[in-house]
């Protein structure tokens, strides 16, 4: 059996083992190659070695077999034994036959049990690093909370609950992000890179994968597949506007996002640095989106150039400051989002007083009203400005329904 010195060698890694997470198939694998290379390097050959290992008992066993051969033909000990020396062993053995002895590992000397250790030590590191590598590669787009563990100029440095490195460079950070140390964080892993065998994972709180995963952990209806989350545009710390979808007629997905008083948004702005978040109906109707989009300014009409993804807004001056936003925000992100190019117009061609299309719904259904500001009219104007004729195909309107529409639109002015 091994020596003292020997047990205590492998309790070594056996310990090395729990801490790492490194499987027993895996650790008596590593263990046999460690001490196959060594004695490789000492003998020139392994193949006439047994090796035992038990690292549940932390022990280890060496067999060597050797062919008896007469003491004047010795020339391999590696591989034969004299015969004076095998009937040392037992008187019986012969010339031929084959022998098998154990071997004290640590009287091969200091240098072959400390380049054991080097051996066992680098596999297991490199084991290690394939493990943090396969881990994260797989945890990419998810979210994680770890622990701040140095916080530098270009970069903060995490630890996870292994005690794996994470980084959130400077520029994957919340312009309003402020960190302490060994608080825990949250953020959103967004790449796994591996350069010679140095596996780096990179974190990001400004992705938009980020804010999407806090959406889902906050709105059940999202985790569950009821809601999409079908479009998000950020500026980071400031200012975001995000597109929902529901596959269920009753539920409201901006109400659900939202929550009763704002409780379940409320969690998503805390986290991101009270970020602004505005949260829009999606619809696949360019012309509605671009308007739900642009909100809160409340748009006259729209002409859509699809050709070239642009869209020109015409709206009422008093509208046209909402529209642009603080700093041009809202029709930055309201680009971002339906991504098309808008370029915001004073609607001058409206002479007087104009009254909106949704004024009107005691008088004209809302599903016409709908149908009227797909095809960019969102004022009474903008319907009177436009031929009977191209209101019907253009709508999908019965001619008796716009020919209604119209008297009731027209009356409004009439009485004025």
């Amino acid at each position: 059996m091994a020596n003292k010195k020997e047990v205590n060698m492998i309790d070594t890694f056996a310990e090395f083992k729990e801490n790492k997470n490194i499987d027993r198939t895996t650790l008596i694998s590593i263990l046999e190659e460690a001490f196959r290379n060594v004695i490789n390097k000492m003998f020139g050959s392994d193949e006439n070695y047994d090796i035992i290992i038990n690292p549940d008992k932390g022990d280890f066993e060496i067999w060597r077999n050797r062919e008896v051969v007469p003491d004047d033909e010795l020339k391999e000990p590696n591989l034969q034994i004299a015969l004076s020396e095998a009937q040392k062993i037992d008187p019986d053995y012969e010339v031929g036959e084959a022998i098998t002895d154990e071997v004290d590992f640590a009287g091969f000397g200091r240098r072959a049990v400390l380049n054991l250790r080097q051996a066992l030590a680098s596999k297991i590191l490199e084991l290690q690093k394939d493990s943090i590598y396969n881990k994260y590669k797989d945890m990419v787009g998810q979210i994680i909370s770890a622990e701040v563990y140095q916080i530098w100029k270009k970069e903060i440095l995490f630890l996870d609950d292994e005690e794996n490195e994470l980084i959130l460079p400077k520029s994957e950070q919340i312009p309003g992000d402020f960190f302490r140390k060994n608080e825990t964080r949250r953020a959103v892993v967004v790449k796994v890179e591996n350069q010679n065998n140095n596996p780096k994972i990179i974190l990001s709180r400004t992705s938009n994968l980020f804010m999407q995963r806090l959406f889902e952990l906050e709105v059940p209806e999202i985790h569950d597949g009821l809601i999409t989350i079908k479009r998000i545009a950020r500026i980071p710390g400031e200012r975001a506007k995000v597109a929902v979808e529901s596959y269920d007629d009753r539920i409201d997905p901006v109400g659900a996002c939202v929550g009763m008083k704002g409780a379940r948004i409320h969690g998503i702005v805390r986290e991101l640095c009270n970020e602004n978040i505005d949260v829009v109906n999606y619809t696949a109707n360019t012309a509605l989106f671009i308007q739900r989009a642009l909100s809160p300014a409340k748009v006259s009409s729209i002409k859509i150039h699809e050709a070239d993804k642009k869209a020109e807004v015409y709206l009422r001056p008093e509208e046209v400051s909402l529209a642009i936003g603080k700093g041009g925000m809202n029709i930055k992100l309201a680009s971002m989002l339906t991504e098309y190019v808008i370029d915001v117009f004073r609607d001058v061609d409206i002479d007087g007083e104009d009254i909106y299309l949704d004024e009107f719904a005691d008088e004209i259904e809302m599903w016409v009203i709908d149908a009227l500001k797909n095809i960019g009219c969102y004022t009474a104007k903008n319907v009177l400005a436009m031929n009977r004729n191209d209101i019907i195909e253009k709508a999908d309107l019965e001619e008796d329904t716009v020919d209604e529409v119209l008297s009731i639109l027209k009356a409004e002015f009439e009485e004025e």
